[in-house]
Protein backbone atom coordinates (compact mmCIF):
# COMPACT_ATOMS: atom_id res chain seq x y z
CA UNK A 1 0.00 0.00 0.00
CA UNK A 2 1.74 3.24 -1.09
CA UNK A 3 2.18 5.13 2.49
CA UNK A 4 2.82 8.56 0.16
CA UNK A 5 -0.42 10.94 -0.21
CA UNK A 6 0.40 12.69 -3.92
CA UNK A 7 -1.69 15.61 -3.20
CA UNK A 8 -0.48 16.41 0.08
CA UNK A 9 2.53 15.68 -1.32
CA UNK A 10 1.69 18.29 -3.92
CA UNK A 11 0.22 20.79 -1.57
CA UNK A 12 3.62 21.10 0.99
CA UNK A 13 6.31 20.41 -2.01
CA UNK A 14 8.91 22.65 -1.98
CA UNK A 15 11.70 21.50 -4.68
CA UNK A 16 15.31 20.66 -3.43
CA UNK A 17 18.18 20.04 -5.85
CA UNK A 18 19.55 17.71 -3.70
CA UNK A 19 17.26 15.07 -3.19
CA UNK A 20 15.11 12.93 -4.60
CA UNK A 21 11.46 12.75 -3.89
CA UNK A 22 9.53 9.24 -3.23
CA UNK A 23 5.96 9.39 -4.84
CA UNK A 24 5.31 5.55 -3.95
CA UNK A 25 6.51 3.37 -1.84
CA UNK A 26 5.07 -0.21 -0.38
CA UNK A 27 8.21 -2.22 0.73
CA UNK A 28 10.83 -3.09 -1.19
CA UNK A 29 8.95 -1.64 -4.47
CA UNK A 30 9.22 2.41 -4.85
CA UNK A 31 9.14 4.94 -7.13
CA UNK A 32 11.09 8.71 -7.49
CA UNK A 33 11.06 11.92 -9.08
CA UNK A 34 14.56 12.59 -9.53
CA UNK A 35 13.97 16.08 -10.66
CA UNK A 36 15.02 18.72 -12.88
CA UNK A 37 18.78 21.02 -12.30
CA UNK A 38 17.35 23.92 -14.17
CA UNK A 39 14.10 26.47 -13.40
CA UNK A 40 12.52 26.29 -17.07
CA UNK A 41 9.03 25.68 -18.78
CA UNK A 42 10.29 22.91 -20.12
CA UNK A 43 11.18 20.72 -17.23
CA UNK A 44 12.29 16.91 -18.43
CA UNK A 45 11.37 14.63 -15.45
CA UNK A 46 13.42 11.56 -14.80
CA UNK A 47 11.95 8.60 -12.87
CA UNK A 48 12.93 5.97 -10.93
CA UNK A 49 11.27 2.45 -10.00
CA UNK A 50 13.52 0.41 -7.40
CA UNK A 51 12.55 -3.10 -6.67
CA UNK A 52 14.30 -4.40 -4.08
CA UNK A 53 18.14 -4.93 -5.81
CA UNK A 54 16.89 -4.00 -9.13
CA UNK A 55 15.53 -0.76 -10.24
CA UNK A 56 14.57 0.74 -13.78
CA UNK A 57 15.28 4.63 -14.79
CA UNK A 58 12.79 5.84 -17.01
CA UNK A 59 13.56 8.86 -19.69
CA UNK A 60 16.76 9.67 -18.34
CA UNK A 61 17.14 12.93 -20.28
CA UNK A 62 19.63 14.70 -22.03
CA UNK A 63 23.74 14.42 -22.01
CA UNK A 64 23.81 17.84 -19.60
CA UNK A 65 21.16 16.26 -17.12
CA UNK A 66 23.77 13.28 -16.39
CA UNK A 67 26.05 14.26 -13.37
CA UNK A 68 22.38 15.45 -11.61
CA UNK A 69 20.42 12.61 -12.46
CA UNK A 70 22.98 9.92 -11.99
CA UNK A 71 23.68 12.01 -8.19
CA UNK A 72 20.21 11.67 -7.73
CA UNK A 73 20.51 8.18 -8.52
CA UNK A 74 22.97 7.61 -6.34
CA UNK A 75 20.90 8.86 -3.09
CA UNK A 76 18.32 5.48 -3.53
CA UNK A 77 20.90 2.63 -4.72
CA UNK A 78 24.04 1.92 -6.10
CA UNK A 79 23.86 2.84 -10.00
CA UNK A 80 25.33 -0.40 -11.03
CA UNK A 81 21.90 -1.34 -9.65
CA UNK A 82 20.18 0.35 -12.43
CA UNK A 83 19.64 -2.99 -14.32
CA UNK A 84 17.55 -0.83 -17.12
CA UNK A 85 16.98 2.17 -18.45
CA UNK A 86 13.15 2.41 -20.47
CA UNK A 87 13.29 5.14 -23.65
CA UNK A 88 9.92 5.96 -24.44
CA UNK A 89 10.77 7.50 -27.20
CA UNK A 90 14.39 8.55 -28.86
CA UNK A 91 14.17 12.57 -28.57
CA UNK A 92 17.74 13.86 -26.79
CA UNK A 93 15.77 15.26 -23.71
CA UNK A 94 14.91 11.73 -23.29
CA UNK A 95 18.12 9.54 -24.21
CA UNK A 96 20.74 11.06 -25.34
CA UNK A 97 22.44 10.13 -21.65
CA UNK A 98 22.23 6.62 -22.75
CA UNK A 99 25.55 6.53 -24.02
CA UNK A 100 26.77 7.93 -20.32
CA UNK A 101 24.69 5.33 -18.53
CA UNK A 102 26.63 2.37 -20.82
CA UNK A 103 29.86 3.80 -20.11
CA UNK A 104 28.87 3.84 -16.58
CA UNK A 105 27.71 -0.02 -17.04
CA UNK A 106 28.11 -1.25 -20.34
CA UNK A 107 25.34 -4.53 -19.38
CA UNK A 108 22.77 -2.03 -18.85
CA UNK A 109 19.56 -2.69 -20.83
CA UNK A 110 17.57 -0.53 -23.26
CA UNK A 111 14.03 -0.99 -23.05
CA UNK A 112 12.26 0.76 -26.40
CA UNK A 113 10.35 0.41 -29.02
CA UNK A 114 11.94 -0.96 -32.66
CA UNK A 115 11.14 2.20 -34.52
CA UNK A 116 12.84 3.59 -31.16
CA UNK A 117 15.90 1.54 -31.39
CA UNK A 118 16.77 2.14 -34.88
CA UNK A 119 17.37 5.54 -34.40
CA UNK A 120 19.27 5.16 -31.16
CA UNK A 121 22.60 4.49 -32.67
CA UNK A 122 23.19 7.98 -33.91
CA UNK A 123 23.80 8.84 -30.03
CA UNK A 124 27.07 7.07 -30.64
CA UNK A 125 26.87 3.39 -29.44
CA UNK A 126 25.01 1.03 -30.22
CA UNK A 127 26.29 -2.20 -28.28
CA UNK A 128 24.03 -2.39 -25.81
CA UNK A 129 21.62 -5.01 -25.17
CA UNK A 130 17.54 -4.10 -26.84
CA UNK A 131 14.65 -5.05 -24.50
CA UNK A 132 11.82 -4.92 -27.76
CA UNK A 133 8.59 -4.02 -26.21
CA UNK A 134 6.93 -4.36 -29.51
CA UNK A 135 7.50 -8.42 -28.84
CA UNK A 136 7.94 -8.36 -24.79
CA UNK A 137 5.50 -6.10 -23.54
CA UNK A 138 5.92 -6.02 -20.20
CA UNK A 139 8.92 -5.72 -17.66
CA UNK A 140 9.09 -8.41 -14.67
CA UNK A 141 11.23 -7.80 -11.42
CA UNK A 142 13.12 -11.02 -9.92
CA UNK A 143 10.13 -10.50 -7.13
CA UNK A 144 7.60 -10.76 -10.08
CA UNK A 145 6.22 -7.41 -10.02
CA UNK A 146 5.88 -5.84 -13.62
CA UNK A 147 6.00 -3.07 -15.39
CA UNK A 148 3.21 -3.31 -18.72
CA UNK A 149 4.34 -1.36 -22.05
CA UNK A 150 1.54 -0.09 -23.72
CA UNK A 151 2.47 1.20 -27.03
CA UNK A 152 1.26 5.06 -28.32
CA UNK A 153 2.00 5.51 -31.98
CA UNK A 154 2.21 8.68 -33.21
CA UNK A 155 1.93 10.42 -29.77
CA UNK A 156 4.31 11.74 -31.12
CA UNK A 157 6.02 9.40 -32.77
CA UNK A 158 5.75 6.45 -34.06
CA UNK A 159 7.31 3.98 -32.17
CA UNK A 160 6.15 5.92 -28.85
CA UNK A 161 4.95 3.98 -25.73
CA UNK A 162 3.95 4.52 -22.28
CA UNK A 163 4.74 2.15 -19.36
CA UNK A 164 2.41 1.03 -16.78
CA UNK A 165 3.57 0.07 -13.04
CA UNK A 166 1.21 -2.81 -11.75
CA UNK A 167 2.09 -2.38 -8.34
CA UNK A 168 1.53 1.22 -7.77
CA UNK A 169 -1.08 2.12 -10.67
CA UNK A 170 0.90 4.54 -11.87
CA UNK A 171 1.40 5.01 -15.41
CA UNK A 172 4.54 6.71 -16.43
CA UNK A 173 3.37 8.40 -19.96
CA UNK A 174 6.01 9.82 -21.75
CA UNK A 175 4.91 12.78 -23.88
CA UNK A 176 1.14 12.46 -23.17
CA UNK A 177 -0.24 14.67 -20.62
CA UNK A 178 2.63 16.60 -21.16
CA UNK A 179 2.87 20.38 -19.86
CA UNK A 180 4.71 23.75 -20.63
CA UNK A 181 4.46 25.81 -17.34
CA UNK A 182 6.88 28.26 -15.46
CA UNK A 183 4.76 28.24 -12.39
CA UNK A 184 5.49 24.93 -12.03
CA UNK A 185 3.95 22.52 -9.73
CA UNK A 186 5.27 19.27 -8.86
CA UNK A 187 1.21 18.03 -8.38
CA UNK A 188 -1.35 19.10 -10.49
CA UNK A 189 -3.80 20.98 -8.09
CA UNK A 190 -6.47 22.80 -10.71
CA UNK A 191 -6.82 20.74 -13.58
CA UNK A 192 -9.21 23.38 -15.43
CA UNK A 193 -6.13 25.81 -15.21
CA UNK A 194 -3.53 22.77 -16.52
CA UNK A 195 -5.57 22.00 -19.44
CA UNK A 196 -4.09 25.34 -20.88
CA UNK A 197 -0.20 23.98 -20.12
CA UNK A 198 -1.32 20.96 -21.63
CA UNK A 199 -2.10 22.65 -25.08
CA UNK A 200 1.05 24.71 -25.06
CA UNK A 201 2.62 20.87 -25.68
CA UNK A 202 0.00 18.80 -27.13
CA UNK A 203 -1.45 21.15 -29.92
CA UNK A 204 1.84 21.41 -31.89
CA UNK A 205 3.27 18.28 -30.93
CA UNK A 206 0.33 15.19 -31.36
CA UNK A 207 -0.24 13.89 -34.19
CA UNK A 208 -4.27 13.82 -34.45
CA UNK A 209 -7.20 12.76 -32.10
CA UNK A 210 -7.47 9.60 -34.36
CA UNK A 211 -4.08 8.71 -32.47
CA UNK A 212 -5.08 9.83 -28.82
CA UNK A 213 -8.66 7.96 -29.16
CA UNK A 214 -6.39 5.11 -29.95
CA UNK A 215 -4.55 4.83 -27.29
CA UNK A 216 -7.23 5.78 -25.00
CA UNK A 217 -8.47 2.33 -26.02
CA UNK A 218 -5.33 0.99 -24.98
CA UNK A 219 -5.65 1.72 -21.91
CA UNK A 220 -9.67 1.66 -21.14
CA UNK A 221 -9.05 -1.23 -18.39
CA UNK A 222 -6.20 0.29 -16.70
CA UNK A 223 -6.94 1.30 -12.99
CA UNK A 224 -4.90 4.28 -12.97
CA UNK A 225 -3.72 6.03 -9.71
CA UNK A 226 -1.20 9.01 -11.66
CA UNK A 227 -0.32 9.79 -14.51
CA UNK A 228 3.64 10.43 -14.54
CA UNK A 229 4.52 12.57 -17.58
CA UNK A 230 8.06 13.40 -19.27
CA UNK A 231 7.07 17.34 -18.35
CA UNK A 232 5.34 19.15 -16.37
CA UNK A 233 3.35 17.78 -13.42
CA UNK A 234 2.13 14.73 -11.91
CA UNK A 235 -1.54 13.76 -12.31
CA UNK A 236 -2.61 12.11 -9.27
CA UNK A 237 -6.34 9.97 -9.22
CA UNK A 238 -8.71 12.63 -8.38
CA UNK A 239 -8.07 13.99 -12.15
CA UNK A 240 -7.12 11.32 -14.06
CA UNK A 241 -10.68 11.24 -15.47
CA UNK A 242 -10.58 14.50 -16.60
CA UNK A 243 -6.85 13.79 -18.04
CA UNK A 244 -8.59 11.13 -20.04
CA UNK A 245 -11.54 13.69 -21.34
CA UNK A 246 -9.16 16.23 -22.05
CA UNK A 247 -7.31 14.01 -24.43
CA UNK A 248 -10.93 12.29 -26.14
CA UNK A 249 -11.64 15.67 -27.03
CA UNK A 250 -8.04 16.84 -27.88
CA UNK A 251 -8.00 18.82 -31.60
CA UNK A 252 -3.92 18.37 -32.43
CA UNK A 253 -1.81 18.11 -35.00
CA UNK A 254 -2.99 17.20 -38.59
CA UNK A 255 -6.76 18.18 -37.05
CA UNK A 256 -5.24 21.55 -37.14
CA UNK A 257 -3.46 22.05 -40.32
CA UNK A 258 -5.92 19.98 -42.23
CA UNK A 259 -9.47 21.34 -40.67
CA UNK A 260 -11.35 20.57 -44.12
CA UNK A 261 -10.06 16.82 -44.13
CA UNK A 262 -11.28 15.89 -40.82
Amino acid sequence: MNTIDLEELGRNFRERYDTPTPLFSDGPHAIYWLGWPEDTAFRCNAYLIADGDEALIVDPGGVSSFGFILNRVSQITDPLKVTAMILSHQDPDVAACMVNWLDLNPQIRIITSVRTNLLLPHYGRSDYEFININEDPDFTFSSGRKVRFIESPFLHFPGAFTSFDETSGFLLSGDIWAAIDMDWHLVVSDFRNHELKLNLFHLDYMAGNVAVKGFLSRIRSLDIKAILPQHGSIIHERFVAKAKHYLSELRCGTDLIYPDLR
